[in-house]
């Protein structure tokens, strides 16, 4: 079998050897990404740059990603799952979809990080982090702005408030098990409930709320406080918010898909995903979480998290298959069946 050698100066930032070979099988690689679509293309590209493996990149929200591994199961045709939020691959992971993998970069995490993957039983790892939230368009909400939760439910808003699909968007599954967490399960739907009077739109993927916002074709937009951040930055009116009451936080995550086609490059591209100078690719494609390598720079925009009120959020408890299912199909039943 031919050997390919990666870069030097990838393993180099990596701490790892510059002479970890990959196989010839791995002049391929079939990427299934959950980030926006900037970042998607810049991390393919970069790899690509680096190792020569050529990258077949696809990009879906991380709950399409999911069903779409899910139905792949018995023919995998991806090798790796990068982004998105947590839950869906802790589902993933203990459905088995995804394989085990202690990579060599494991000591450089942080420790939610780790956490994820001890959790997973090192079926996936934490790539970024960053907390839940809204952002506003200062533009369209000029007085007393929405500081809390409780503040999206005033009859103002009515029809101006975007939220995902919690079943196509991590995001939005991210918000559905925060408020459980925050609320307890039936006040949660309640406030789900009168929330919908005020949603005038249930997007696909969890990035497109703030997005209409930032174009004006709504006032608000429930996201990941970092995808708010980035529409300031770029020039956008949008103010990010940190509710009041508090609120969850996403563990962006990466896997292997199990019984995917080329598993050299699959390791190849995880261990690469882990060294800082991959991960500050993020913050070229205005993407501002806070990366999982210790010695990853962090970007000079991105929320931070000790200075948000974050809620102990219980990953392995949302993240498991009875779990999500369950509180899927309850928000499909009360909140999706409701008229718009």
């Amino acid at each position: 079998m031919t050997i390919r050698h990666i870069s030097a100066a990838v393993f180099a930032a990596a701490g790892l050897s510059a002479t970890m070979p990959v196989a010839a099988q791995a002049d391929e690689l079939v990427l299934y990404c959950s980030v926006q679509e900037e970042w998607c293309r810049a991390m393919s590209e970069a790899f690509q740059r680096e190792t020569g493996i050529n990258v077949l990149m696809t990009r879906r929200s991380s709950g399409e990603t999911y069903a779409q591994i899910a139905a792949e199961r018995e023919q995998p045709r991806g090798d790796v799952w990068w982004g998105g939020t947590g839950d869906p691959h802790l589902q993933a992971a203990q459905e088995g979809l995804t394989a085990e993998y202690r990579s060599p970069m494991l000591d450089q995490m942080q420790d939610w990080s780790v956490r994820q993957a001890e959790t997973s039983g090192y079926r996936t790892v934490g790539i970024y982090a960053g907390g839940l939230g809204f952002g506003y368009n200062s533009d369209l909400v000029t007085e007393n702005p929405p500081a809390c939760w409780a503040d999206l439910l005033d009859p103002r808003f009515e029809d101006d408030v975007q939220v995902a699909n919690p079943n196509s968007s991590g995001t939005s599954y991210t918000m559905l098990a925060t408020m459980v967490q925050l609320m307890g399960e039936d006040e949660a739907f309640q406030y789900l409930a009168q929330l919908h009077n005020n949603i005038s739109q249930y997007t696909q993927s969890g990035s497109a709320p703030i997005r209409a916002a930032a174009t004006g074709e709504t006032a608000i937009g429930i996201v990941f406080m970092h995808d708010a951040v980035a529409q300031t930055v770029q020039g956008a009116p949008i103010v990010a918010v940190a509710p009041c009451e508090g609120t969850g936080y996403e563990v962006g995550s990466m896997s292997i898909i199990e019984g995917g086609p080329n598993p050299e490059a699959a390791r190849a591209f995880y261990d690469w995903a882990l060294t800082p100078a991959a991960q500050e690719i993020g913050a070229t494609a205005n993407s501002f979480q806070i990366p999982s390598n210790i010695n990853s720079a962090t970007p000079e925009a991105a929320p931070r998290l000790e200075e948000i009120t974050l809620i102990d959020y219980d990953f392995a408890l949302y993240g498991s298959s009875e779990e999500r299912t369950r509180l899927l199909q309850r928000w499909d039943a009360e909140i999706g069946s409701l008229p718009q």
